[in-house]
């Protein structure tokens, strides 16, 4: 049987190279290459929501990749796809980043310039280990190789457009349907989800920014399960201790938590961070949430245009969500959609702020009246994006088309 082998570069002539070379390795199979991190990452996320078996052996990684940094990168690879083996190819094969690749998950390391019998004998051995693991998991490797759980990202296009309140209602949502549900809350300076749901807990996100391997004993002992089963991942209390969460500590805390829940929501807060922008990248649905008036609209599309300029998300890729809609406003959601240039949630937030204020003040925002026409479009939206998990029985055709909608979306 051949050996699928994916190469991944941002530099044409060295990927170009790279290709050459793995053409001319026996029964080698050399796949068309990702051209950044986001690319390769999705289509292996593709490839192991079919079969396990699908995915190539082997990913070799050009260190010169982005937007991701290339042991960053690996080290995604290594969490949500353990039955692929990844080789670096670097310009530096010292000890000190030979050690480095190793711990963030790398199978091996070839020196630049790109030599045939080191690169076929990295390769092979690579591809033999890949091998050996799949045989070995059996059926397991479709759990331990698959795409872990559905990570959606919440931001506001500014502050008070109510991102928040929506990222906790659709946890909510998810939670009660069924699915293991995480609630994260990356608004490091300003976080709100405590205030909320009315909870005190010692830990926080930032005490997982310094931990390089973060186990499901370390994960549980940072999380807070609230009594309707959410397990939430709280902000500082002191925001000065954001800073301490890079955006490489929130890439390993969003796959560690990827790799335990089916749903990991993220609220990222109004103001862009590097955590906040390594989860938006990372996530299979990015919302953004905006109010029917100009300047809220304005900000939003200030918010796509420096996602698209920083290479995080593109315009397409982005969802925004209308907070606040009625039918009297001049803005209408299909003006915002052509406006921002993205795609649009069909579920707009009525403005009710009546029905939530007793339970915001309280703190009691779990307990939002099932009547409360916020909350059934909130809970509508979570079917629409397939956070849902649709009840057994031809009576329910109408979640199993949201959720479809969504799968269609992430491919």
């Amino acid at each position: 049987m051949p050996t699928r082998i994916l190469p991944a570069g941002a530099d044409p002539d060295a990927v170009r190279s790279l290709v050459t070379l793995l053409s001319q390795l026996p029964d080698a199979e050399p796949q068309p290459p990702a051209t950044d991190s986001t690319q390769l990452v999705d289509l292996l996320a593709r490839l192991a929501a079919e079969s396990v078996e699908e995915l190539p052996e082997v990913v070799v990684v050009h260190e010169r990749i982005g937007p991701v940094p290339a042991l960053e990168l690996i080290r995604e690879i290594a969490l949500r796809f353990p039955a692929v083996g990844v080789v670096l190819v670097t310009t530096d094969a010292g000890p000190a980043l030979f050690a480095a690749a190793m711990d963030a998950g790398a199978r091996g390391l070839v020196a630049l310039p790109l030599s045939y019998e080191e690169l076929a004998g990295r390769v092979q051995a690579v591809a033999q280990w890949s091998t050996g693991v799949r045989r070995h998991l059996g059926h397991g490797a479709d759990v331990l190789g698959g795409a872990g759980g559905t990570v959606v990202t919440v931001s506001g296009a500014k502050g008070g457009t109510g991102a928040t309140l929506a990222a906790i209602q659709l946890a909510l949502a998810a939670q009660a349907s069924g699915r293991a549900t995480a609630l994260v809350d990356l608004d490091l300076q300003s976080g709100d989800v405590a205030s909320y749901l009315d909870i005190q807990f010692r830990r926080s996100v930032a005490d997982l920014a310094t931990i390089t391997d973060i186990s499901p004993r370390v994960l549980a002992d940072a999380v807070f399960r609230h009594d309707t089963g959410l397990a939430l991942l709280l902000a500082p209390g002191e925001g000065e201790r954001g800073e301490e969460v890079t955006d490489r500590a929130a890439r390993q805390i969003v796959s560690a938590l990827r790799s335990r829940y089916e749903v990991v929501v993220v609220d990222c807060g109004a103001q862009l961070g590097g955590a906040g922008a390594a989860a938006v990248e990372m996530a299979e649905a990015a919302l953004l949430v905006t109010t029917p008036d100009v300047i809220a609209v304005r900000a939003a599309k200030r918010t796509v245009r420096m996602w698209d300029r920083l290479q995080i998300r593109k315009a397409e890729e982005t969802t925004v969500v209308v907070n606040r809609h009625s039918r009297t406003t001049e803005i209408q959601p299909a003006l915002v959609q052509r406006i921002t240039g993205t795609a649009l949630a069909r579920t707009a937030i009525p403005a009710n702020f009546k029905e939530l204020q007793g339970v915001v003040d309280s703190g009691r925002l779990h307990e939002l009246d099932a009547r409360s026409t916020v909350k059934q479009a909130l809970w509508a939206l979570a079917g629409e994006l397939g956070l849902v998990r649709a009840p057994e029985g031809p009576s329910h055709r109408s979640g199993s088309r949201a959720t479809a909608g969504f799968r269609r979306r992430k491919e």
